[in-house]
């Protein structure tokens, strides 16, 4: 063997290490890794997935087909996760076996293969060999294992994230509203049964910051009825929150302010991990999606409705507004994101809308899962006071 040869085999077969070790390390940080991790190889596999789902996305007619379209895509991504990690195992082993003599590469695969599966019909009897065979067959069940181990963990946690978004429907309807959720309460169970929902969704709140930061693919995970969502439920229980501190006649709840500090937090986090960019400090003058006749409007639906409000309306646009401003940016970037249904304050002003990133969607999951995110453009609205919370 000449030296040029022995020194392209080491190469080879440094290259098969290498890869063997990207992959390995991207599954631990993965599945096992109890913190939010944003790795190469999960990150172009997710957006390559989702420009393969936009060919068929951008053909839907309503939202419909599109919810039914996309329901699809965390789960498929996340089964061709294990299933790209044994093919780049396999292929690394195979540079080995190649570097180290085994035949031609169809040879060097054929073992590979057998090692990998645990098939056992091609061997070589080099010591080295052996020992490259035992590791990568004990590879390959290592990641069957993680596979088997995190799917069950994934789908208990998205039932009790679900189960907090089924009963919300009761309560604020569907699509859900701050006017019906608070009108709901007042005439079925009166104003103070508040407090214990705020304590409910903080918790709610604190797991899903979670769950969805160490379990990253549950974002994408849809509701099992189209016209709901986690990031929808989110938006109103934090809104119902910031109005009812702001607009609602009753003696102040501080389980309100911990619930939207909570919601707020849970949200960032989220953001962080997909590179949203926010202002973690938002400023008094930042403005707000909301229009200040929206918030009239609401006002009034709610008087209306016998709601005890106060009589200050100015003061309390500006107390309404000084709390949404620490959640607004991030709300509508993940509503937009995670192609959210319609709801009132929510996904109907998300942007960029579905209608105007479809046919960019994949770019813009780019942006969210690894590259540098666009600043908001959403209209102006008048400038607020910001909440100190």
């Amino acid at each position: 063997m000449s030296v040029l040869e022995l020194i392209a085999k080491i190469v080879i077969f440094g290259a098969g290490v290498a890869l063997v070790a990207f992959t390995l390390t991207s599954a631990v940080k993965f599945f096992v890794l109890p913190r939010s991790v944003n790795t190469f190889l999960v990150r172009q596999l997710f957006i390559n997935v989702n420009r393969i789902f936009q060919v068929r996305v951008r053909k839907a007619r309503s939202y419909y087909e599109r919810d039914r379209i996309m329901a699809m895509f965390a789960p498929v991504t996340l089964i061709l996760l294990p299933i790209l990690c044994l093919i780049l195992v396999g292929f690394g082993y195979t540079l080995m076996y190649w570097a180290l003599g085994i035949g031609s590469l169809l040879d060097a695969f054929r073992v590979s293969g057998s090692s990998l599966f645990t098939l056992g019909f091609a061997i070589d009897a080099q010591t080295v060999s052996l020992f490259l065979e035992f590791s990568e067959a004990a590879i390959g069940i290592i990641l069957t294992a993680l596979l088997i181990g995190y799917l069950p963990t994934m789908y208990s946690t998205f039932s009790r994230r679900e189960v907090m978004v089924n009963m919300l429907e009761v309560r604020a309807g569907s699509p859900p509203s701050v006017v019906t959720m608070l009108t709901r309460i007042h005439s079925i169970r009166g104003l103070g049964y508040l407090h214990e929902l705020w304590e409910q969704w903080e918790q709610w709140f604190a797991e899903v910051e979670e769950s969805h930061t160490t379990l990253a693919p549950l974002v994408f995970f849809r509701s099992p009825q189209p016209e709901r969502s986690w990031i929808t439920a989110a938006g109103v229980v934090l809104d119902t929150a910031s109005f009812l501190n702001a607009a609602v006649d009753i003696p102040h709840d501080a389980q309100a302010d911990l619930t939207i500090r909570a919601g707020f937090l849970a949200l960032r986090r989220i953001a962080d991990f997909f590179r949203i960019e926010y202002d973690p400090n938002p400023q008094p003058t930042d403005p707000i999606s909301i229009a200040r006749f929206e918030f009239d409007q609401a006002y009034d639906e709610l008087l209306a409705a016998g709601l005890p409000l106060k009589t200050d309306r100015d003061q309390a646009w500006r107390d309404y507004a000084g709390w949404r401003v620490n959640y607004d940016r991030v709300l509508l970037a993940l509503a937009a994101l995670t192609m959210a249904p319609y709801a009132p304050w929510v996904s109907d002003r998300s942007l960029p809308s579905w209608q105007q990133y479809s046919g960019q969607s994949a770019n813009w999951l780019h942006l969210k899962l690894g590259g540098r995110s666009k600043k908001s453009t959403h209209p102006a609205a008048p400038t607020v006071q910001q909440k100190n919370v």
